[in-house]
């Protein structure tokens, strides 16, 4: 199996049973069959540009040869759910999800198999080194062989097809071309993010708009807070409110408040009144207090409980990690009486009643504390959650350390 590089293909001479017929012009994919298999070729000749499938090339050895006259093909007028390698491709930026960073793309190489009838190419892997650059900018400037003979002495720097995820930033093309960023979905949502804040602002849109909810949501809470407005505000408000719904409610609430009051009203009228709701309660409290910081998704169960009922609470909560790390028990009027490690409730038989497994002391902070004072708190105790309280001692919400943390690198 032979290796070539899109920009030798692309300007070589085609030939039909009648002679040069005209030149390559672009090779194309269609992601709905096949991501990676050349699918179609656009010949321009002399009454236009002509497009056929690959199939029909019988031949490729410093020109293509193929095996019907190009002139019983269709005059190439359109692209429609096709991936033209030379306008979709070259010099795009792409996110190479394994590297977990966004690159731009010098070249294709391409992999040829020439075993049966009809060559068989393949999209390989994309070249974001120089090698590639080197490759465009000299080539018809000096003899094909002393190009070459250079180009061996510069390294590759591939990027296996597989690991790659496209940027479309055009939304007509993007629905056609039905890529999903599936890949990038796969990453941890602090490398999205990473990926997310080296991209231009339409790229940012573009890769947020294909994003599932949850993993949007995940990796907009990683986001830098500026970074992070941007993008809501490029997105629609339906959009937007899908994403913020699945956001942490402290962190969606925090977004909420930095933006333009009419932006914030928006995302707000397209939420689900339980969600819209808790965010109207949460946007009354100061950003800076343990209200403002805390979060109202936690755990919470009768004083009279046991392991039992604990263990299938946590069956079916669908909080974030940092929150199942304790669980807290209220009376009947929602009064804070007392913490559960999980650590103990591991360890504990499924009758042991949840009091008898409370840590001392129980630690917590009114809603007006400010921000020092619950750090302090955090510091102190080597707290992974802190409890909020009202003035009836009620728990009303959870700070975990990622806020703190979170909150500390906004002020650096």
């Amino acid at each position: 199996m032979s290796s070539l590089a899109l920009t030798e293909l692309l300007g070589l001479p085609v030939f039909d049973a009648g002679g040069q017929c005209g030149r390559l012009r672009e090779l194309a994919v269609a992601p709905q069959e096949d991501p990676a298999r050349i699918a179609i070729l656009i010949v321009r000749t002399k009454s236009g540009d002509r497009v056929m499938p690959f199939s029909a090339v019988s031949s490729i050895n410093g020109s293509l040869s193929i095996d019907s006259p190009v002139s019983t093909w269709p005059m190439a007028d359109g692209s429609e759910g096709l991936f033209l390698l030379a306008r979709d491709l070259l010099d795009q930026q792409i996110i190479d999800v394994h590297g977990r960073k966004v690159v731009r793309v010098n070249d294709v190489e391409l992999y040829c198999d020439a075993g049966n009838r009809h060559p068989i190419l393949r999209v390989g892997s994309v070249d974001v080194g120089a090698r590639g650059a080197v490759r465009r900018l000299l080539k018809g400037v000096v003899p094909l062989a002393a190009l070459r003979a250079l180009l061996r002495q510069i390294p590759e720097r591939p990027i296996p097809w597989d690991f790659v995820d496209l940027i479309e930033t055009d939304p007509a093309r993007r629905v056609k071309l039905k890529i999903s960023h599936e890949r990038l979905a796969r990453l941890h949502p602090a490398d999205i993010a990473d990926i997310v804040e080296n991209l231009a602002p339409d790229e940012r849109e573009a890769v947020f708009e294909t994003l599932d909810h949850e993993v949007a949501a995940e990796a907009l809470e990683e986001v830098d807070p500026k970074v992070q407005k941007a993008i809501v505000e490029s997105l629609d408000s339906d959009r937007a409110a899908d994403i913020v719904e699945e956001m942490d409610p402290d962190a969606a609430a925090d977004l909420l408040a930095d933006l333009p009051d009419e932006t914030s009203a928006d995302i707000l009228q397209e939420m689900a009144p339980q969600e819209r709701q808790e965010m109207v309660e949460l946007l009354e409290f100061k950003e800076n207090s343990a209200a403002g910081r805390m979060n109202t998704e936690y755990l919470a169960l009768p004083v009279t409980g046991s392991a039992h009922d604990a263990i299938e609470a946590l069956r079916q909560f669908e909080g974030g990690i940092e929150i199942v790390s304790t669980i807290y028990l209220i009376d009947s009027h929602g009064t804070l009486a007392g913490a559960v490690p999980l650590a103990k409730l591991v360890l504990a038989a499924a009758p042991t009643p949840l009091l008898s497994l409370t840590q001392e002391p129980l630690i917590s902070c009114h809603a007006d504390t400010k921000e020092n004072e619950f750090a302090e708190l955090f510091d102190k105790y080597n707290l992974v959650t802190l409890p909020v309280i009202d003035d009836h001692n009620k728990l009303t919400g959870v700070i975990t350390s990622d806020d703190v943390i979170s909150m500390l690198r906004s002020k650096l």
